[in-house]
């Protein structure tokens, strides 16, 4: 039996509708651990959902600061302890990019999954593996590993989605939307303009949280753009957002960050429902232009795609997103790894020992 103790970044919350790709990933392998009969521990914030034990931290507070951080991570360094001395704990699988705040002292065998563009994280970490006992890393997609001067020798579990068994059979409506979190570099303001351009109406949907740069984004591109054909609706759970990615013409990703994997691109596919993206990170991978959607480069060239969606085929996007993004391939991989570095961390202690 596996006793997975995963951390999630300490400042949103984990659960089936959570916004972050991070966070769903970590829920569906909770969701998955408890299923196969194994032992799944969870530290999140408050209003954390989770299948497994949730170990709760405080909740997210209202403006996300650097004493906001610093306290998420005490918190998260202590109820990391406590489990530790409480339970066995067979990993511990971190998920968060401040990870290495709050690694504890500890020969438990540790995972870190890269769930964000390499550069984002100090350069250190990628020599954790060499230098840290029983210290493990993954990315998420080949296409990150490769922008990663530091990446040889860590491995890759691709990310996926959950995606039904049948089709979805919903009627197309005459709007198209983005949802994600609501931040300068996801750059929703340009598919708001694209979609007005097209003369089609829009919907936003996502979390503006509480970090300045993501709450003056939100104020001075988003907002003014509001009205009749362009609505922000706010955080959706996975009904309502399936049930509208089923029905929309088709979603706008103008991402200008690497993509390190877009999980809202591949729940997109799995609705049957075509992606018109920039062609950031590992977008191109995901998106067969021409066939699931289209890459585009410019406002202009999204908003003539948007029109272009009705030659493309929702019952092919659905069948490439079953093909290539299965949530039990991904799971499979994981628990795969998790046999690996257990595996490794027996053949180390028993060096240590000897």
């Amino acid at each position: 039996m596996f006793r997975i103790l995963s951390v999630a970044y300490p400042l949103a919350p984990v659960g089936p509708n959570a916004v972050g790709g991070a966070e769903q990933v970590l829920s569906m392998l909770d969701a998955a651990l408890v299923k196969r009969g194994q032992k799944s521990s969870v530290v999140a914030c408050e209003g954390s959902v989770v299948t497994g034990r949730l170990v709760r931290i405080s909740r997210i507070p209202a403006i996300i600061d650097d004493d906001a951080r610093r306290a998420a991570w005490q918190q998260c360094r202590q109820a990391i302890q406590k489990i530790l001395n409480d339970d066995r704990t067979d990993l511990i699988h971190f998920h968060g990019i401040d990870f290495y705040e709050y690694l504890p002292d500890t020969t438990c065998p540790v995972l870190a999954t890269i769930h964000l563009p390499p550069n984002w994280y100090p350069e250190r970490i990628f020599a954790l593996p060499r230098n840290r006992p029983n210290t493990f890393l993954n990315f998420v997609s080949q296409e990150q590993k490769a922008s990663c001067a530091c990446g040889s020798g860590i491995p890759v579990v691709e990310n996926a989605v959950e995606i039904s068994d049948s089709p979805p059979k919903a009627a197309r409506k005459n709007f198209v939307i983005s949802f994600g979190r609501i931040c300068p570099e996801k750059n929703f303001h340009v598919a708001m303009a694209a979609a007005r351009r097209a003369g089609v109406p829009f919907v936003l949907a996502g979390s503006v949280f509480g970090y300045d740069a993501h709450r003056t984004y939100f104020a001075e591109y988003i907002q003014p753009m509001l009205g009749r054909d362009c609505r922000f609706v706010g955080p959706l759970n996975k009904r309502w957002k399936r049930k509208l990615l089923s029905q929309a013409r088709c979603i706008l990703i103008p991402s200008v960050v690497a993509e390190t994997s877009s999980l809202v691109a591949m729940e997109s596919l799995a609705c049957g429902t075509p992606v018109v993206a920039f062609p950031s990170g590992a977008l191109p991978s995901i998106v067969e232009d021409g066939r699931t959607g289209f890459l585009v480069e410019s406002e202009a060239e999204m908003a003539r795609a948007i029109g272009r969606c009705i030659s493309i085929d929702s019952q092919v996007c659905w069948q490439r997103a079953r093909e290539r993004f299965s949530a039990e391939r991904m799971v499979n991989d994981y628990f795969r790894l998790y046999e690996e570095i257990l595996g490794l961390s027996v053949l180390t202690t028993m060096s240590e020992v000897a």
